[in-house]
């Protein structure tokens, strides 16, 4: 329909390399490599609940491989001990600068990880913290000399397929939208709310796919009941960059339907025809666009991380002196960071426990 604002709920910084460059938001050392690391320093993140399975793989480590693991922000319960650096970004830019004591220790590791969660990267100084990461990360990997397929720098995504929709070209953030208010808004499965009622045009008409009738179907004119990941056969990217094959395990209720099949009903009905009739069509399609996005099990390796920091370096915002905290810092946190777990009795009662138990 001749709209290119493609955007993503979730932000992430533009400047510097910005997502020009996939290394740039890729956990690029992968979650089984942390098996291989000697040292990992957690920036902005609180992997327990933001990654528990790259968390686990961490408490793996230091239980067997005696991994060191130091932290740069709230100190929380990460269920294994590590050093506590500090919460201020101030110590993420001493580090960067190789003043602070600990850069000693990232310099002689053999196989360092430096990995930023995207929550603390959706900050005001977002830029700047992502520039003095990337400038740790880059330190580390050349004053530990490991060869050229040991990754250092590393970004922990929270939502599913933020991933997917950076390959694809989205833009991250919404200001696209409050910028340039549309008359017509299609949210698909857009349910944190980043978008709501008093940032459009009052005949901005809104139009909401999706399942479970969050924050998205509320302020929604049209709803259009999609299918819930159990529930299609789907592609999905993870934090590593591997794509991932759902396949249909339950059939959606009543009127729902799989989101492609949605999508290009809608495209027939608006006389924009879309040439995909079967699933492996699009598929194809999304081969053309990132092959990456159909080798399924499979991660393509990201590599210009020297060019990334030198991009980096054209970056002028400050670091502030807001504390690092992730933003899921309680275990009742945990149970409520999609719509799925919004809707479930059951997240409802586990959160209601943990309340209780924290009263006491």
């Amino acid at each position: 329909m001749g709209s290119e604002s493609l955007c993503t709920e979730e932000v992430f910084p533009m400047d510097g390399a910005g997502t020009d460059l996939r290394s740039n938001y890729l956990l690029n050392t992968r979650i089984a490599g942390v098996e291989e690391a000697d040292l990992v320093l957690l920036v902005g993140t609180n992997p327990r609940y933001e990654a528990p399975l790259f968390n686990a793989r961490l408490r793996k480590s230091w239980m067997h491989n005696e991994l060191e693991i130091a932290v740069v922000g709230a100190p929380v319960d990460l269920s294994y001990t590590y050093e506590h650096l500090g919460d201020s970004a101030s110590v993420v830019q001493q580090l960067a600068s190789g003043k602070h004591p600990f850069s000693k220790k990232l310099a002689a590791a053999k196989r360092p990880m430096v990995v930023v969660g995207s929550g603390a990267l959706q900050r005001e100084d977002g830029s700047a913290l992502l520039a003095a990461v990337t400038n740790i990360a880059q330190s580390a990997r050349s004053a530990s000399q490991v060869k050229d397929g040991w990754r250092v720098l590393n970004v922990l995504h929270r939502v599913a397929s933020q991933v997917a929709a950076l390959d694809l070209g989205y833009k991250a953030g919404v200001e696209e939208i409050r910028n340039h208010p549309p008359k017509v808004l299609f949210l698909l499965g857009a349910d944190e709310g980043t978008i709501t009622r008093a940032d459009l045009p009052q005949d901005c008409y809104v139009i909401y796919q999706g399942h479970h009738g969050d924050a998205g179907a509320c302020i929604a004119d049209a709803v259009l009941p999609g299918s819930a990941y159990t529930e299609k056969t789907a592609t999905y990217v993870n934090t590593e960059g591997r794509a991932q094959q759902t396949k249909l395990a339950v059939s959606a209720p009543g009127f729902a339907r799989e989101d492609w099949k949605i999508i290009r009903a809608l495209s027939e009905v608006v006389g924009q025809t879309l040439p995909y009739d079967e699933l492996h069509e699009i598929r194809r399609r999304l081969t053309e666009v990132s092959p990456n996005l159909t080798r399924y099990g499979d991660v393509e390796e990201a590599n210009y991380f020297k060019q990334a920091q030198d991009l980096s370096k054209n970056v002028k915002q400050q670091l502030s002196g807001t504390p690092l905290t992730p933003k899921q810092v309680s275990l009742k946190d945990f149970y409520m960071t999609d719509s799925i777990s919004r809707a479930s009795q059951t997240m409802a009662k586990c959160v209601q426990a943990v309340s209780a138990e924290e009263s006491k």
